[in-house]
């Protein structure tokens, strides 16, 4: 499949779905058909406007849309979407409310390169903003970046971490959300031996495979079962021509929304039918419930062939990270470095991707690190997503992570007393 033509089909498959969808709903949509009122018609528009909504969705990045943001003050401040550090792999954005004062609490937010935009964080980034100054990295699609730009695998995102993370400075505090736990630990061991001053004050994993092995799911399995040459020749595919990253090695995201679908299939098959027939009546609306989930659930990216295939192979198979013997740039990372960052788990008890007892793991590596600095937390009832941006979160896991925060946060000095206060 590591063929151009492999990628163009899906692409062209998926233009030729979105063009009968936008068809069927036109035809559907005639005035004449009015005249003679038949709900097959009506039927075929709503099918028309879903399938054309849903394949149009697949190619575009969401918008962060964060809404006006009313601070003490009583005013409603806006909130623009800065760039901090530009790289030619993804950005670390700042999520600046215009004319408030800048919060005391400065949070990195680590997102996951697991096919989905950082847009996926959206409601968490939303539920940290009133207490928190935010910080996210936002990784580019593969397909958007040129061959000129290299390559760009486990390694290479690990030591965007740390420029991250320098550039932040030491009051800042880590939250990173599933995949990238692993690589975020290491990134903060790597400064721990390299460049200690630059190292957060806290360190928050959320649902991430530090150890895969230690309570398998269907995801590790699948890791354990195929080979790398399997791996590489049913996934890997050449981006076409109609992209700037024309030529360049790939995951592409049609082919990982295809696996994400499959893995539920019963389950959004009845979803689409019931969003057809609500249209037919109707009752949806563009900002309903199954609309706001799916415009960001089929909004997929292309991640780099070398970014796929070492994670599958270094932090699955090999378990490097579990094992602490993780490599960047050829010196070897030690997890048991980490002496002065306080690290929190956090778990979802009915999570099936990552489940309880693969994150807790990062806390045995910590070696270095006193019992006081470690910290875990496992959500019951809580699903994987629940964990980092559902009623979970905002109810239970957020404030347990904002109290991690200011536990290890410098104290205010306190105030002096006035000496020349009468008596």
């Amino acid at each position: 499949m590591r063929y151009m033509a492999s990628y163009d089909f899906m692409e062209t498959m998926r233009n030729t779905n979105q063009w009968l969808g936008a068809t069927a709903q036109a035809i559907g949509a005639y005035p004449a058909f009015a005249l003679v009122p038949n709900p097959a018609m009506e039927m075929m528009r709503a099918w028309g406007e879903v399938t054309e909504r849903t394949f149009q969705r697949m190619v575009v990045k969401p918008d962060w849309n964060i809404p006006s943001f009313t601070a003490e003050d009583g005013k409603d401040h806006l909130v623009s979407v800065d760039i901090e550090v530009a790289g030619a792999f993804g950005d670390l954005l700042h999520f600046n409310v215009v004319g408030r004062k800048a919060r005391k609490r400065k949070v990195l937010l680590v997102a996951p390169m697991s096919g989905h935009y950082s847009t996926l964080l959206r409601s968490t980034v939303i539920s940290l903003m009133p207490d928190c100054e935010v910080y996210i990295t936002d990784w580019h699609n593969a397909r958007d970046i040129p061959v000129s730009a290299g390559k760009f695998d486990i390694e290479d995102y690990t030591l965007y971490l740390v420029d991250y993370m320098r550039h932040m400075g030491p009051e800042t505090h880590v939250i990173a959300v599933c995949q990238p736990a692993p690589l975020t630990l290491a990134a903060t061991a790597y400064l721990a031996e390299e460049d200690p001053k630059a190292q957060p004050r806290s360190l928050t994993l959320i649902g991430g495979p530090i150890d895969p092995n230690a309570n398998a799911t269907d995801v590790t399995d699948f890791g354990r079962r195929v080979t790398m040459g399997q791996l590489e020749e049913m996934m890997i595919q050449r981006v076409g021509f109609k992209y700037p990253g024309v030529g360049r090695m790939v995951y592409p995201g049609l082919l990982q929304l295809a696996s994400f679908m499959s893995m539920n299939g019963e389950k959004h098959s009845k979803a689409f039918q019931d969003q057809i027939s609500a249209v037919a009546r109707g009752d949806a609306a563009d900002h309903d419930k199954h609309n706001k989930f799916y415009d960001e659930y089929l909004a997929v990216m292309d991640m780099t062939a070398e970014f796929y295939l070492s994670t599958v192979d270094r932090i699955f198979k090999r378990a490097e990270i579990a094992k602490n013997l993780f490599t960047v740039a050829g010196k070897q990372v030690d997890i048991g470095k980490i002496t002065t960052v306080a690290v929190k788990t956090v778990e979802g008890a009915n999570d099936d991707i990552s489940a309880p007892g693969q994150c807790v793991a990062a806390l045995d590596l910590c070696t270095g690190l006193p019992d006081s600095k470690k910290a875990s937390h496992v959500e019951p009832g809580a699903g994987h997503y629940g964990i980092f941006a559902g009623r979970s979160w905002r109810t239970n896991i957020r404030p347990l992570v904002l109290d991690f925060i200011d536990a290890n946060s410098p104290k205010p000095p306190k105030k002096a007393a006035n000496k020349n206060r009468a008596a």
